[in-house]
């Protein structure tokens, strides 16, 4: 399977046809200013020297380098996919995880407290464990979502994808829980017999989208959607660093708190249950609420870890780089001695 961290830097692709546009115009001016001095033939028979290909060779060359350049930026990914020989009964489960700033905050009234992140993982954890025969997939949103890890039987698999979330692993924050329902949504299988569900686990502090209307839309297609709630009260939101608590426009320590009611509704929304994090039952409850949901045959398949594809893009960058540096303009004169077009002249001798 092939993904991208960072697909919106793809966009980038579309400036090409722009640097093929200011060569040819290039060329043109040249051309232009070469005419006052005579016809191109004769300033050619004037510059022997000079290759009239190279150019054109040079910016293929410049192209596929910027072409591997936003690839990169792009952070392609590939993990592998098997599927295990049989069949077993289950429900397919995706996991949409908050990844936003504001998951680096205390997930308890102390500002020094164990962040949101770290008790989602531990709570995700606890329930993977009970899915002991449906399929789990894994997504992560803040200013939009992404698709961490396709639906898989593999809890182990699961869990290592998990441990690899932070904050970090999406540039655009925010907080758009309609994003992540959506693409939840499209990441199950086609299989309508097939039971659904989805497991939010979130501040609910939400800023895009209308993640009511989003979980209606899911509960009316049958997927049940249900919230665990992370934070407490008002606490800070450190930076990256940790050293330092992150400020807001005017200046102002940035505080943040979880959204009780925004979670319940949400919940109400999509046929689920909404529960706490730091709640004893709060595992139990939830498994519970799964497993009201019919159970079917599942196929089974399980994925290894998408692993980061940018250095070979890096190798071939770099080896294109050199390439447009040795290329010069001059013609090769050992190539010049060359006829590899001319036939030979018959000898006059020859019978």
């Amino acid at each position: 399977m092939f993904s991208f961290a960072n697909p919106e830097y793809l966009y980038l692709l579309f400036l090409l046809p722009a640097v093929v546009g200011m060569f040819l115009l290039d060329r043109w001016a040249r051309k232009r200013k070469l005419a006052k001095f005579g016809k191109e033939k004769q300033l050619q028979e004037l510059m022997p020297d000079v290759s009239s290909r190279k150019p054109m060779v040079r910016l293929v060359i410049i192209l596929l380098l910027l072409a591997m350049v936003i690839v990169m930026l792009a952070r392609p990914r590939a993990g592998a996919m098997e599927k295990v020989k049989g069949q077993t009964k289950g429900i397919e489960v995706i996991i949409a995880m908050d990844v936003s700033n504001s998951m680096n905050a205390s997930s308890t009234s102390s500002k020094n407290g164990i962040s949101r992140l770290q008790r989602s993982k531990m709570v995700m954890e606890k329930l993977i464990d009970r899915l002991h025969n449906d399929k789990v997939g894994l997504v992560v949103f803040a200013g939009k979502a992404l698709m961490q890890m396709p639906l898989t039987i593999d809890g182990t698999s699961a869990k290592m994808f998990l441990n690899n979330i932070g904050t970090d692993i999406i540039s655009l924050q925010g907080t758009n829980i309609a994003a992540a329902i959506d693409l939840s949504m499209h990441s199950f299988s086609q299989d309508e017999k097939v039971s659904k569900a989805i497991i939010l686990i979130t501040d609910a502090e939400n800023f895009e989208g209308d993640a009511n209307e989003a979980a209606t839309k899911a509960h009316e297609k049958n997927i049940q959607v249900n919230v665990i709630g992370i934070g407490e009260a008002d606490v800070p939101i450190p930076t990256d660093d940790g050293q330092r608590w992150m400020l807001d426009d005017n200046g102002d320590i940035a505080m943040t708190s979880f959204n009780e009611d925004q979670a319940k509704e949400i919940a109400k929304a999509g046929g689920g249950i909404m529960v706490k994090g730091d709640a004893i039952d709060a595992v139990k409850a939830l498994d519970e609420s799964l497993k009201k949901l019919d159970a079917t045959n599942l196929s089974q398949y399980t994925y290894s870890r998408e692993g980061e594809q940018f250095p070979i893009f890096a190798w071939i960058a770099l080896a294109l780089l050199i390439a447009s540096v040795l290329l010069l303009n001059n013609r090769n004169k050992w190539l010049a001695k060359k006829s590899f077009f001319k036939r030979k002249a018959k000898n006059n001798n020859e019978e």
